[in-house]
């Protein structure tokens, strides 16, 4: 037992950033996940749309930055904050607002876990099954459809779409631009329901997050979907006639 003391010491030695970090990370999303909710922004709307009437710029940096830090973190209450978004911005700006703090605390996750852990996890990836794994290898055979498709598919957490990318060899401007423009669709969607929750809130009502199921939109985004997989989808049938 204290022959195996010293190698124990030296691995967390080794890691001691990552591990508080780690602690950091749980702490603060424990912290915040209590402040983000439906009801705490019905009961402070008035304070919030005064102070972005009064502070406008001031107001949306606020908002990014808080997005950023939600996403970064991992913090639960991305749908919240897009519904947000909407509410104090309207549909029009307030989805550029939500895709540039999304992207920005994604990429956060996609350079923290690539330079604190990317060599050793991408070994693990290699021999990791199920989603994970068919991400992994969906990356490796064409990055942009997978990275666009990965951004696309409701099932994909969101999380799980900034680190797998970070432990492959995919650029970090790849990186961005696919989840820029891969989150628009969903993004306009929960922006412009956050868009009508002032009149919501008027009649002590709650959004009705099921319309995104309606077939006028995810329809539509399942088309998306598959245009992602397309290449992927054609190079798997060309392989299999020998092409």
């Amino acid at each position: 037992m204290r022959a195996l003391l010293p190698s124990v010491f030296r691995l967390v030695g080794h890691y001691r950033v990552a591990i508080l970090l780690l602690v950091f990370v749980v702490s603060v999303s424990y912290f915040l996940q209590g402040y983000l909710s439906f009801d705490n922004l019905r009961e402070h709307r008035a304070i919030l749309t005064e102070f972005r009437d009064a502070n406008y710029l001031v107001a949306v940096v606020v908002f990014i930055l808080v997005y950023t830090l939600f996403v970064a973190f991992s913090v639960p209450g991305g749908l919240v904050l897009s519904l947000t978004g909407g509410f104090l911005f309207a549909t029009f700006p307030g989805v550029f607002y939500n895709m540039v703090g999304a992207t920005l605390g994604a990429s956060a996750i996609f350079l923290a876990a690539r330079w604190g852990f990317g060599a050793n996890l991408a070994a693990t990836l290699e021999n990791s099954e199920g989603l994970v794994k068919r991400i992994k290898d969906g990356v490796d055979e064409n990055q942009w459809s997978m990275l666009f498709l990965i951004r696309l598919v409701p099932g994909v957490p969101f999380f799980l779409a900034n680190l797998v990318p970070s432990f492959l060899d995919v650029p970090l401007r790849r990186f961005v631009i696919s989840t820029f423009l891969g989150i628009f669709p969903g993004a306009l969607v929960f922006t412009s329901i956050g868009a009508g929750l002032g009149d919501i809130f008027e009649r002590g009502q709650t959004p009705d997050l099921a319309v995104v199921w309606e077939p006028q939109i995810i329809l539509p985004i399942l088309g998306l979907c598959l245009l992602s997989a397309l290449p992927l989808l054609m190079k798997l049938v060309r392989g299999k006639k020998g092409l």
